[in-house]
C-alpha cells in the first residue's frame, strides 16, 4: 500500500488562507514482524488546539507514541498486512489507552479482539473504541487500512476501580515498547 498524502493549509503572514505542504505523511513507522505499519498524519497538544499561521515544527515528529498527548488529538493511518497472527490469532499485543479512538476502515477487512468477543469490519464501518482492552487481526488475505483518529481521555474513577489492574496496565508508548 501507498504512503497517504497530507495537504495542510495554513495562513500568510496577511491572513490569506494558503497550502503549506502538499504530499506524503512525513513520518511512517513500521513493525515488519507484525505486518503493521503506521502512517503518522498529525497531532496536537492541548485543547483547545492551538491554531497558528504556521506550525514552528513538524507534529508527527514530536511523540510518535500509541496515545495521544496529554489533552490532544492524533490521527494515524495503520496497514495490516494478511499473515501475520501469532499463536493467539493477534496481529497486534492486547492493550488499552486512556482515550476514545474513532476507527474507520477504508480498505479490507479487520477483527477487533475485546475480552468476550469479536468483531469483523469492513470498508465504512467505523468503531468507537472507549478505553477497553483490545487487540487487532487481519484474518484475510488481503491488507486491511484502518484510519485512527484518538482523543486523550481520563477515565471516570468508578471505571477504573473495576478495570483488572486497575490503570496500571495502560499503554503509554508504542505497541512493542
Amino acid at each position: 500500500m501507498s504512503v497517504p498524502r497530507r495537504v495542510v493549509t495554513g495562513h500568510t503572514p496577511d491572513g490569506v488562507s494558503v497550502v503549506l505542504s502538499d504530499g506524503p505523511v512525513p513520518v511512517s513507522r513500521s513493525l515488519p514482524d507484525d505486518g503493521v505499519e503506521f502512517h503518522e498524519v498529525w497531532s496536537t497538544e492541548g485543547a483547545p488546539a492551538r491554531i497558528v499561521a504556521v506550525e514552528p515544527s513538524e507534529p508527527t515528529e514530536r511523540t510518535l507514541a500509541v496515545p495521544p498527548p496529554p489533552r490532544g488529538t492524533k490521527i494515524r493511518v495503520n496497514e495490516f498486512a494478511p499473515g501475520h497472527l501469532d499463536e493467539r490469532g493477534l496481529q497486534s499485543p492486547v492493550h488499552r489507552t486512556a482515550s476514545v479512538d474513532y476507527g474507520i476502515v477504508i480498505e479490507g477487512e479487520i477483527t477487533l479482539v475485546l475480552d468476550d468477543s469479536e468483531v469483523v469490519l469492513g470498508p465504512g464501518d467505523i468503531v468507537v473504541q472507549r478505553g477497553t482492552d483490545h487487540a487487532w487481526a487481519n484474518r484475510s488475505e488481503r491488507s486491511a487500512r484502518v484510519v485512527f483518529v484518538l482523543v486523550d481521555g481520563e477515565f471516570d474513577e468508578s471505571l477504573a476501580e473495576t478495570l483488572p489492574g486497575g490503570l496500571a496496565g495502560l499503554m503509554h508508548d508504542g505497541p512493542r515498547d
